[in-house]
């Protein structure tokens, strides 16, 4: 490959495998929801986050020219070779830390893919112009939901101030530039992630004094999930993900 085309091949697995993982982790929830409309809502945006997926490592797989399909690079990749956000890979924890920690990735999101809509990339722009309706849906859910928990009963605020609290170190890695962002930015590519928290903030500023929830200071932030440094959850999650690829490769449907 060509420097420029690595550097796409890298970008497009960072926005793949955070969307991949992020959809694993809302699918554990079906079934188990609190209501069954809250089940279907779920698993829906889990379904968004799996076709934008697939659009992202199958742009990525042609731009590689190596033979490995979205499907190798979901199921045949080891943890040190992913390249998603540690947000997303954290535990659901009990309902409002789910729903907190999409809230805060959705809100990063949308002007992510806003952004990227009019990229220099004509393929990456067309995949965020197909996500970018979805995403959309995604975040006006997840306010809706911070806003009922953190506005409702004593236990339900308690709650989502404990996952606000908690998910909030993992926020920083959204908006850390690095040198790979520099040089897309440069080429009109993709925006660099600091540029986008303005943004984030004035989508998470409302909701959480409409939810009576304070926003956490700044301080350390644990970053690493673009190098191939996850916390333990990863391995767990491709365990289960991976398993069936893995252990039957000429398996079809």
């Amino acid at each position: 490959m060509q420097e420029q085309e690595k550097d796409l091949f890298e970008y497009l697995l960072r926005l793949g495998d955070t969307t991949c993982i992020l959809s694993h982790r809302l699918s554990e929830w079906c079934g188990h929801a609190p209501a069954i409309e809250e089940d279907v809502a779920l698993i829906n945006i889990a379904l968004d986050l799996i076709g934008q997926t697939r659009m992202y490592l199958d742009y990525a797989g042609r731009i590689e020219g190596a033979g490995r399909d979205e499907d190798a690079l979901a199921y045949l990749r080891d943890a040190m070779d992913y390249r998603n956000l540690l947000l997303v890979e954290q535990p659901n924890g009990d309902f409002a830390q789910t729903i907190m920690r999409q809230f805060l990735f959705d809100a990063q999101h949308l002007p992510l893919l806003e952004a990227l809509t009019g990229s220099s990339d004509a393929g990456l722009a067309e995949i965020a112009a197909k996500a970018v309706r979805e995403v959309r849906y995604h975040l006006r859910h997840s306010s809706q939901w911070v806003i009922r928990l953190g506005d409702g009963t004593e236990e339900s605020h308690r709650r989502i101030a404990n996952a606000l609290e908690r998910l909030w170190r993992y926020t920083g890695e959204m908006f850390a530039d690095d040198d790979l962002c520099r040089r897309l930015a440069d080429r009109g590519v993709a925006p660099l992630p600091s540029s986008l928290r303005d943004a984030w903030l004035a989508n998470i500023d409302p909701v959480l004094e409409e939810a009576t929830l304070s926003r956490p200071a700044d301080g350390w932030m644990q970053t690493g999930g673009r190098e191939g440094h996850h916390t333990e959850h990863l391995g767990y999650i491709l365990a289960e993900m991976q398993f069936l690829p893995r252990a039957y490769p000429d398996a079809r449907w």
